[in-house]
């Protein structure tokens, strides 16, 4: 334990340096890494130790699916509950700061009554034929989630509830059960879930088509307000990444690859490389030439992380680009630019008569408005880089590593290594930032890879180099829009032409989906939209709010410039435009819960929080937009001020969300906060370049992320509560944020924002 005098606040380079030996001199057991030091030494708020994760095989838990409690009695994949009345659930879905963990834990507790003050919520082995989907991207796991685990919980109850009937000899419809206590009010008898575990175990599984499930109602837990499970470990520094895996002789390993995406390794100095101190071995790895899995690398293996990329430096490759990405963002720009001089002969949707809806604006007192809308490529920029632990032994592979997809990885992993699925075991970890870069499992195939040539455990470590140059990154687009508003100022006409990338010829690049649903946006009676694409080399992948998260901004722009023009409120014209009967635009799609009164909805709701119609000072502005991303609802507004050097402050966002109901409310606050300042870090300045196929941003000084001095001063966030099915809440408050808060420039400025990042017209923070 580290004593008082060494953890006071250093105040200078001579204080530092005297901690440092003070730290060196202390009998902790610590390694003096940053972990170690700045648990030590920080500001005398955090003491503790780094424990290493499980070395050996994962221990059984229930039915041999997990950890848990070796003396807790196992009522289902899910649920145990042992003698001291603790119940321990298995979250089966990757956390990845999304709070996941929390949401199903919370889901299985509010239906089994369970007392969340003595649940302990565990991280599920990686068993796709025991638990279905394990994934988590697209704001999906909670909806695919959602009836399973409350059958899971309501199952355990009603097992719980038959050992007492049984136990008591009464009706089971008599016994009552909350807070992880069954009571028998006719008898005064009670017993806890503890005391009954082992009976209520060996009672036969329930019908679940039979079970009756809870109303929103009657739910105690959900939709208020928790804790995340995990946070005491977070604040403490608990090793729950992926990056703080070790185990006994680990060695570590960095793995080359060329920085144009598809070169090959011709050659490499790999005798200077081994000659590097702390160095084991390095060599090269063929791959198996998709981007996805494994590309042609050098390996440098080494006794720790630093000396791996010490010996890094030294390295010397010579590349065979002539299949690599030649790709230049520049040339695609122009490319682009002249692309939307002309409108494709083949529209990929086309209702009512779009030229003649503009001809008759042009003789009718109506307007017609025109506009060009870009937006780069963008990176992931998570804050844990790529990484993955390998021990391959026995003619079996087990992992660790933080994945948004394990069953994908696993999968992928055991193709590449010619194993059956079930001899590549996968342990999740916490993940530190995905947005979509992990649901690639690239790093895993590397690190599986690397594994089969070392004798014991390996961890693979990307630098934050590796991060930017080999991302996967969201498409650049670029919209060419035009649209007219007839003499009632209404929606009449909506022409647009995407122009954005294809890696196959035939479909959009992955993460440049071209969304259906931007359609239901603007439901002008005459619509046509066209798609262009053009062949990109570098890999690209979905980004937060896939699809939408980019093209929002060039529709709800354009939305507010014909709002403009028409010389209406703008949050009328959005009613308006999103509540018409068009039914060419009607959903057909039972699994589409889109709803245009719940778009209203949130519209209203969010125009009455932000105080719309106000007067503001000059130099303030207050903007709004809204969209329907991944199943939820959401509208935001901003208002902000814009000085004389063009320096933004946001003094407030309000953000309304209808995404069904709420599982746990602060969670779903977190996530509308976070995507709030995420997607305005992005629009104001972050673009990713490619020059020769070679990402040009290659750490965060030149990919700027917003510093909290300048985050938003107050984001409200509001939630409709309703009896529709919860959807997740990792994509729906992005989208909008980067059009309400060009929207908000323009009412303060005058100014039309259509390019992203708004640090290309001299904005800033």
């Amino acid at each position: 334990m580290a004593s008082a005098s060494m953890t006071k606040f250093a105040q200078s380079d001579d204080d530092i340096r005297a901690l440092i030996e003070a730290v060196r001199q202390q009998p902790t057991g610590l390694p003096l890494n940053r972990r170690g030091f700045l648990k030590l030494a920080g500001a005398g708020l955090m003491i503790g130790c780094c424990l290493p994760v499980s070395a050996g095989p994962r221990a059984k838990g229930p039915g041999g699916r997990g950890q848990g409690s070796a003396k807790a009695p196992v009522f289902n994949a899910f649920v145990q509950v042992a003698p001291d009345n603790t119940v321990t659930v298995f979250s089966k879905a990757p956390e990845i700061g999304q709070g996941i963990k929390t949401a199903l834990g919370l889901i299985i507790a509010e239906e089994m009554d369970a007392d969340w003050q003595r649940t302990v919520v565990e991280q599920a082995p990686i068993d796709g034929k025991t638990y279905g989907y394990q994934g988590a991207g697209g704001s999906t796991t909670i909806p695919r989630a959602w009836d399973q685990l409350r059958q899971a919980g309501a199952a355990a109850r009603a097992m719980l509830i038959a050992a007492a009937a049984k136990a008591w000899q009464v009706d089971p419809g008599q016994i009552t059960a909350q807070d992880s206590l069954l009571t028998h009010a006719a008898s005064q008898r009670a017993a806890t879930y503890g005391e009954m575990a082992t009976a209520a175990a060996k009672m036969p599984l329930p019908d679940m088509a039979a079970l009756k499930l809870k109303k929103r109602g009657q739910y105690r837990l959900l939709g208020k307000s928790h804790r995340g499970v995990d946070d005491p470990a977070l604040v403490t520094g608990q090793p729950l990444f992926g990056i703080d895996v070790r185990l006994p002789g680990m060695l570590y390993a960095t793995y080359v690859k060329c920085p144009a995406a598809g070169g090959m390794v011709k050659s490499a100095n790999l005798e200077t490389v081994r000659a590097q101190p702390g160095v084991v071995d390095a060599f090269v790895i063929a791959g198996n030439g998709k981007p996805s899995e494994l590309m042609s690398g050098v390996a440098i293996i080494a006794r720790n992380t630093w000396a791996a990329f010490q010996a890094r430096k030294h390295l010397t490759v010579e590349w065979d680009e002539s299949e690599a990405s030649a790709d230049s963002t520049v040339r695609f720009a122009a490319r682009a630019r002249e692309h939307a001089r002309s409108f494709p002969a083949q529209a990929d949707v086309n209702i009512g008569n779009v030229d003649q809806a503009f001809a008759q604006a042009g003789k009718q007192a109506g307007k017609i408005v025109e506009a060009f809308y870009e937006y780069p490529f963008a990176a992931h920029a998570t804050m844990e880089p790529q990484n993955a632990t390998a021990w391959w032994r026995d003619g079996t592979l087990e992992m660790w590593a933080p994945t948004q997809q394990p069953n994908r990885g696993q999968t992928s992993v055991a193709a590449l290594l010619g194993l059956p699925e079930d001899q590549v075991i996968v342990h999740q970890t916490r993940v530190g930032g995905g947005f979509g870069r992990r649901l690639i499992n690239d790093y895993m195939c590397e690190a599986a890879a690397i594994a089969r040539r070392v004798k014991g455990p390996v961890k693979l470590q990307w630098s934050r180099e590796d991060d930017f140059a080999h991302d996967f990154l969201r498409p650049a687009g670029w919209h060419q829009l035009k649209g007219a508003v007839d003499k009632q100022g209404r929606l009449d006409a909506w022409q647009e032409h995407f122009i954005t990338f294809t890696a196959n010829g035939k479909t959009p690049s992955s993460g440049a989906d071209y969304s259906r649903f931007l359609a239901l946006y603007c439901k002008a009676p005459n619509l046509r939209r066209a798609l262009t694409m053009m062949d990109l080399r570098t890999p690209s992948g979905p980004w937060r709010a896939p699809g939408c998260c980019a093209q929002v901004f060039a529709q709800q722009g354009f939305m507010h410039e014909l709002a403009v023009a028409a010389g209406r409120d703008h949050v009328e014209f959005l009613i308006d435009a999103v509540s018409r009967d068009v039914p060419e635009l009607a959903v057909k799609d039972p699994a589409v819960n889109f709803s245009p009164a719940r778009a209203a909805g949130v519209i209203r709701l969010c125009a009455e929080k932000a105080g719309w119609g106000k007067t503001l000072p000059k130099g303030r502005g207050l903007g709004l937009a809204w969209c329907y991303s991944h199943a939820g609802h959401a509208a935001q507004a901003v208002e902000l001020s814009v000085d004389a050097d063009k320096r933004i402050t946001l003094h407030r966002v309000v953000v309304a969300v209808d995404i069904g109901q709420v599982i746990d409310l602060a969670g779903a606050e977190s996530q509308a906060q976070g995507a709030c300042i995420d997607a305005f870090s992005t629009a104001l300045g972050q673009q990713a370049q490619i020059d020769n196929g070679r990402v040009q941003e290659q750490n965060f000084n030149a990919y700027p992320l917003l510093r909290l001095p300048f985050a938003p001063a107050v984001i409200d966030a509001y939630f409709v509560q309703s009896d529709a099915p919860p959807v997740g809440m990792g994509e729906p408050a992005l989208p909008a944020m980067a059009p309400a808060v060009a929207n908000a420039i323009f009412a303060a400025t005058g100014e039309r924002l259509r390019k992203m990042p708004f640090s290309h017209a001299g904005y800033q923070v």
